[in-house]
């Protein structure tokens, strides 16, 4: 039997950039209806006010990126926080960041 051992910090740091990059993508309504169905209102209604805090600050500054930072650490916070009380999402957070 083959056993995995998952590191949550790792998986967290790669989950919140990619929900960052998604919520300010093309494609953030499909991202968006995935997280609602498998995470649930609360980190669907945390992604809109990321997207909303991102197009905000793209709008006001001109390629800066330290908004995308910002972000990046609170979702990883977030997920990894989600991930040490529901270890059995650990796998949907790391589907969800591919």
């Amino acid at each position: 039997m083959i056993q995995s051992v998952v590191h949550q910090p790792r998986v967290a740091w790669d989950a919140a950039r990619a929900f960052v990059r998604a919520a300010y993508s093309p494609h953030y309504e499909a991202f968006a209806g995935r997280v609602y169905q498998q995470l649930g209102t609360e980190f669907f209604a945390e992604l809109q006010d990321t997207r909303d805090r991102l197009i905000d600050y793209a709008r006001r500054t001109e390629g800066d990126r330290y908004m995308f930072d910002v972000e990046a650490g609170r979702w990883r916070v977030r997920l990894q926080e989600l991930m040490q009380r529901r270890p059995d999402l650990v796998g949907t957070i790391q589907d969800l960041s591919m």
